[in-house]
């Protein structure tokens, strides 16, 4: 398991499939800050509420210089039912190996119900134009994240 990010580190450099199978890259977003977000499964009621909310604020948050891209395990079929389905506009990504999921030391260590188990850790790491994070946030709730972060970036 990675070590998680810190302010001032070099964010991990990743090319995913998208929802269309297209590559995508971090390096495709420089000079533009990015919020990449990681999230456990596409088309579940929690992960649905936080891409709905950053495709609420999507407008904003572009119009304030942030490129947003949402990060789960899920194939890209999947990615592209869950966009589809619930009209999402911002970037989806597919990281079945969870390579890049790791690297972002969003996967680890999860208690439910008193059990514990391996599992994608929501969190949200916001890059600045030079692929430096600025922002790592770790264990975020789905509800009321995406006003918490417009509220610390200042937007």
């Amino acid at each position: 398991m990675s070590e998680r990010l810190q302010p001032g580190d070099v964010a991990p450099a990743f090319t995913l499939p998208d929802a269309d199978g297209n590559q995508v890259s971090l390096s495709d977003h420089k000079g533009r800050k990015v919020i990449v977000y990681f999230y456990p499964a596409a088309l579940t009621p929690g992960c649905t509420k936080q891409a709905c909310d950053f495709t609420d604020n999507l407008e904003l948050l572009t119009g304030a210089g942030y490129d947003v891209i949402g990060i789960s395990p899920d194939s890209p079929e999947k990615l592209g039912r869950f966009r589809d389905k619930e009209s999402l506009k911002v970037t989806l990504l597919a990281d079945p190996e969870k390579t890049v999921t790791e690297a972002y030391a969003a996967y680890g260590e999860k208690k439910n119900y008193g059990k514990t188990y391996m599992g994608v850790i929501r969190s949200t790491i916001v890059v600045d134009e030079a692929g430096k994070v600025e922002r790592a946030l770790y264990n975020v709730r789905a509800t009321g994240h995406v006003a918490k972060i417009i509220k610390d970036l200042g937007i």
